[in-house]
């Protein structure tokens, strides 16, 4: 699949399962997103640019931060996900935070012209991954900081299995290399070719919870990244489909529900 392709079928993708995704994940991310502020520690009056930011989960913490006089931009590749952030904008009357459509490996802003970037669990989806962190590069002020995301080593996330799930059933090619940048050294070694410099990189072993099989199953088919993939499905390939996941999850069955291991990677580094 050509990058253009895959980034049509991520931007489809993600309108798909938008509608589903801060419920399934909000409390789920929250130990990455948590790390990704402490990282980027936001001050008062800054200018930050967030790509992949879905509904702004880590968003509306930014602006918050950042104050009436600061701005957070922030930016994703789906429609739905911008229309939802955008409505909370407005309903909550916020005039420091706004969201618009934009695709992470050809931004159209200027040179030098943020304090900080932020893509948090974004980066695993983007064709050129390298391009993105060149991008956020370019748009960075000197000494302005970049803090990044991503999910770690395929063997410590215990729902990993959704992918080959789904592509034996429907070829979806959304992210074949989903957990290499969580691997050791590599998200390092791209952000050292890229020009960054001062870079700090932490680990985190987590859980994510869910109190019913019907939990993780909306979670990981409607709320995720195989969201286009599963809608093409017939009721009885969505019911083996679910059947076959949760099976794979047995291991992490507990009486209140399952307990799935994951592991989070966070690095922040300066201009």
């Amino acid at each position: 699949m050509g990058p253009e392709l895959q980034r049509r079928v991520q931007r489809y993708g993600w309108d798909k399962a938008a509608n589903f995704y801060e419920d399934s994940w909000q409390e789920q991310l929250r130990p990455a997103h948590d790390l990704v502020m402490a990282h980027l520690d936001p001050e008062p009056g800054q200018h930050i640019l967030e790509l992949a930011a879905g509904t702004g989960l880590v968003s509306f913490r930014m602006a918050q931060s950042v104050g009436i006089n600061g701005q957070v931009l922030a930016t994703d590749i789906s429609d739905s996900m911008v229309t939802i952030g955008n409505s909370r904008v407005e309903k909550l009357g916020l005039e420091n935070i706004s969201f618009e459509r934009a695709e992470a490996e050809k931004l159209s802003y200027p040179d030098a012209h943020f304090d900080s970037v932020v893509c948090a669990l974004g980066l695993m989806y983007f064709p050129h991954p390298e391009q993105a962190l060149a991008e956020m590069y370019r748009v960075l002020q000197k000494d302005g900081k970049a803090v990044v995301a991503v999910w770690g080593s395929r063997k410590h996330c215990g729902w990993s299995p959704i992918f080959p799930i789904v592509d034996a059933r429907v070829k979806t090619d959304v992210c074949p290399m989903f957990f290499h940048l969580g691997e050791g050294g590599v998200l390092e070694y791209h952000f050292e070719q890229a020009g960054f410099r001062e870079i700090s990189f932490e680990k985190i072993k987590t859980e994510l919870h869910y109190a019913s099989a019907e939990e993780a199953c909306v979670a990981s088919f409607l709320g995720g990244p195989v969201a286009m993939a599963y809608s093409r499905f017939d009721e009885v390939t969505k019911q083996e489909a679910q059947k076959e996941y949760i099976q794979a999850l047995t291991p992490f069955k507990t009486e209140n529900g399952y307990k799935v291991p994951a592991e989070y990677v966070v690095l922040s580094a300066i201009k």
